[in-house]
């Protein structure tokens, strides 16, 4: 009894003996006796090469076969990505794969995983398509990175987006701030030659000019802290309270100067300094505020007594030209008249005399009256 078997364009068959494989079969009809034990698998060309419960060397040692497979070995360290017709479908882990080749054109680029970085080559948006595969690291526009294997420095890094496979390497990427920096130094206690404790609120502003150099310092941010400290202090200790109040701009001139030798060591160009606040205890405070009451209080008198000698002065050089000048008396006399005048609503003045005396004499009258 005949058991026939179709296999179609689009197919192809294996055809097994007891179990075993015997050869592949081309499209067709074929017929087997059934107690003969053959039997045959049918499998679809446009899908990969795969027979359950086959290992895939069994079936490459048929040459036939062989010409119309495409066969892919991935070994422990590398990926595949592989492509049909030019378009990505997958990426292959370490393994042996077999593709049909006689409907598409497969392609498979092989990549070392044992050197992180992603080529070039290899177009971006198929990148993305890697996510679980792939580590992305970004260094900004304001950035310079540093690319680490296994802990190890390998090169510095330009701004931009970098894709490394996940693998055997460890990858790390450390970036530095390129920008204009400010490092702020708050509540600074210090003592100054006189043996008056302060506060200091002081600031600097820095560029890292060597960010390799900043790199290889542990603690870079404590360390350019500690130094601006140090030279703080050590300004303050040689100045008196009262020199150190007058001229608080000279501390950044000092600083800089000092810290500008170091700047080589950090790796970084110091660009400006400056004292923000002096602070003092409430006792200094005190002392200050009544030591300042008491030179605007002098200055006030001396200026009041200025102003008297010159009022004195005034009415004297007055009192000289009335006596050398009639007519000038008599303006006088009507000047003062006339203030009068507008303190009082009407003056009615009968009989002879001197206007003086006699207005005078009014004013004295009226006073007794009064009383």
């Amino acid at each position: 009894m005949f058991k026939p078997i179709t296999i179609q364009a689009d197919q192809r068959g294996l055809l097994f003996h007891k179990g075993s494989y015997v050869k592949r079969l081309l499209p067709g009809t074929y017929r087997y006796l059934s107690w003969t034990q053959h039997t045959v698998v049918v499998l679809n060309i446009a899908k990969p090469f795969a027979v359950e419960g086959k290992d895939l060397q069994l079936f490459l040692q048929d040459e036939d076969l062989l010409r119309e497979l495409d066969v892919v070995r991935v070994p422990d360290y590398e990926v595949v990505l592989h492509y049909e017709d030019g378009q990505f479908i997958q990426l292959l882990k370490p393994g042996v794969y077999a593709y049909w080749n006689l409907l598409r054109k497969h392609t498979f680029v092989h990549t070392d995983i044992r050197q992180p970085e992603i080529p070039a080559g290899i177009d971006r948006s198929v990148v993305m398509k890697l996510t679980p595969y792939v580590q992305c690291c970004e260094i900004a526009s304001h950035e310079s990175g540093f690319l680490f294997y296994d802990h190890a420095l390998q090169r510095e890094l330009a701004p931009g987006k970098y894709y490394f496979w996940k693998g055997p390497v460890s990858v790390m990427v450390r970036t530095v701030d390129l920008r204009q920096q400010q490092m702020d130094l708050i509540g600074q206690e210090m003592m100054t030659e006189d043996k008056v404790t302060l506060r200091l609120n002081f600031v600097c502003q820095y560029k890292i000019v060597n960010p390799q150099r900043v790199l290889e310092m542990k603690a870079f941010d404590e360390q350019i802290h500690i130094q601006l400290q140090l030279l703080l202090r050590e300004y303050v200790g040689m100045q008196k309270l009262d020199d150190l109040l007058k001229r608080k701009e000279e501390v950044a001139s000092f600083i800089l100067s000092h810290i500008q030798e170091k700047g080589e060591e950090f790796g970084v160009r110091f660009l400006g300094a400056g004292v923000k606040d002096v602070i003092l205890p409430g006792e200094m405070k005190d002392i200050l505020n009544t030591v300042l009451l008491a030179e605007k209080k002098a200055q006030a008198n001396l200026i009041t007594r200025r102003e008297e000698t010159a009022s004195t002065r005034s009415l004297l050089n007055t009192a000289k030209l009335m006596d050398e000048n009639q007519t000038l008396f008599r303006l006088k006399e009507l000047e003062f008249l006339e203030k009068i005048c507008d303190k009082i609503g009407s003056i009615s003045v009968t009989g002879g005399g001197d206007l003086l005396e006699r207005l005078s004499s009014l004013i004295g009258e009226g006073k007794a009256m009064g009383k």
